[in-house]
């Protein structure tokens, strides 16, 4: 990695917005392909796997699903799941075994495209120009915490899921977490496992089973190439599916929200909003843990067919069976009973900086696997922004060499142009 110092009216061929490993697999292409660039982050590179995530966040998908260009896992459990640290340390090594031109600390606060044609990228560091710009930001920018949440005294603690770091953080007492995706359900196991009181709020996410059949469930996906769908065959709205809830902690298992019922875990159903004395949850909570273990069930029969139809000798498994059953009926949750609030309700996508015309009606970027109808103006690192697999580590090499190429594609037009001029 190479330090960059900006100075207002730099120019570049390509301007690379992030430094996570998205906007850094695009770097390494162009470095190779010898296009002048330099990649934006407005904290250090790969910062959001130290600083977004709690104490004892693991992978969920095994470590060989982590490839980078060129640079593939390179630690001694690739069935295994990195920690929080590894992760980090893993893509700090791959920023710096390569001259990735970084200017850090360094915020873009707009792009706009001249009537030149090309791009104005407005920094706390001065105003630049580029031939294309990449944004490489991901889709995940403002905690999302509902609007009625105004209305819970000021006695119970709150926190998004991305402030929370562990149980000892938190004030005593019990902690209700609001949401079931990947990040509630992890967190609400942290807490139970630290001896903390937990409620809660369940959602309609879907889970998988961590083993089946003697493989992780994942490893069974990829070969199947479940990965590699392209989202044109399934539709957009996948996009906003949310990811089934699993763990990689203490080598890896099964989330499963019944058994921590039957541990002593409170489960309720989604939660509403608050009146005078507590919380109100919907009656959705049988419905929706049915539906988490239908998906997963149906995962498994995906793999039985595979198993099957391919002649592979594998261990014969007994499915799952319910260990807990809620009893029903009207829930709450009164506000002297808990203190603190975990919300993992998501994020909302911010693209108020981009002054560019690549977004769809809903305000969702529009591409093709990268590419924008604004020639040079490209996204990287997006969920299913080309396969089920985009977003994730497995495919990002694949999807930075295919966004590089239209850049540098672009970038050659427009010296040809200029010649040619």
């Amino acid at each position: 990695m190479i330090p960059v110092t900006l100075s207002p009216g730099d120019s570049f061929d390509t301007v690379i917005v992030g430094g996570g490993q998205a906007g850094l697999s695009v770097s390494k292409h162009l470095v190779e392909r010898g296009i002048r660039h330099v990649v934006i982050e407005r904290d250090t590179v790969a910062h959001e796997w130290r600083d977004g995530r709690w104490d004892n966040f693991t992978l969920v998908t095994p470590n060989w699903h982590c490839t980078l260009p060129g640079f593939p896992y390179d630690g001694d459990e690739p069935d295994g799941f990195m920690k929080r640290d590894e992760v980090y340390a893993w893509v700090r090594r791959f920023a710096d075994s390569f001259d990735a031109p970084v200017a850090e600390g360094v915020a873009v606060t707009a792009v706009r495209r001249e009537a030149s044609g090309r791009f104005t990228v407005e920094t706390s560091r001065g105003v630049l120009t580029a031939t294309t710009v990449v944004a490489a930001v991901g889709g995940y920018h403002d905690p999302v915490v509902p609007a009625w949440a105004e209305a819970i005294p000021a006695h119970v603690h709150q926190v998004h899921s991305h402030e929370y770091r562990n149980a000892a953080a938190l004030p005593p007492g019990p902690v209700l977490v609001v949401g079931t995706g990947q990040s509630g359900t992890q967190i609400a196991e942290d807490l139970h496992l630290e001896g903390r009181d937990v409620h809660l709020a369940v959602g309609r996410a879907p889970r998988v089973a961590r083993f089946y059949r003697g493989r992780d469930c994942m490893t069974w996906l990829a070969d199947m190439g479940v990965y590699d769908v392209p989202v044109s065959t399934v539709g957009l709205a996948k996009r906003e599916s949310t990811n089934h809830y699993v763990t990689g902690r203490d080598g890896g298992r099964d989330i499963d929200l019944r058994a921590f019922a039957a541990a002593g875990m409170r489960l309720h159903g989604r939660a509403l909003g608050a009146d005078g004395d507590g919380i109100r949850f919907g009656d959705n909570l049988a419905a929706d843990l049915d539906h988490a273990d239908s998906v997963a069930e149906s995962i498994k029969n995906d793999i039985d067919a595979y198993i099957a139809r391919e002649g592979i000798d594998a261990p014969v498994e007994e499915r799952y069976r319910p260990v807990w059953l809620p009893a029903g009926g009207e829930d709450a949750v009164a506000f002297d009973d808990i203190r603190t609030i975990v919300w993992a309700i998501g994020f909302r996508a911010d693209w108020s900086w981009v002054g560019v015309d690549v977004f769809d009606v809903e305000g969702h970027p529009a591409h093709v696997r990268g590419t924008t109808t604004e020639p040079g103006f490209a996204f990287i690192g997006l969920p299913w922004m080309h396969t089920w697999g985009s977003g994730r580590f497995l495919a990002v090499a694949d999807d930075a060499e295919h966004v590089a190429a239209t850049v540098a594609a672009h970038v050659g037009e427009q010296s040809l142009a200029r010649l040619a001029g």
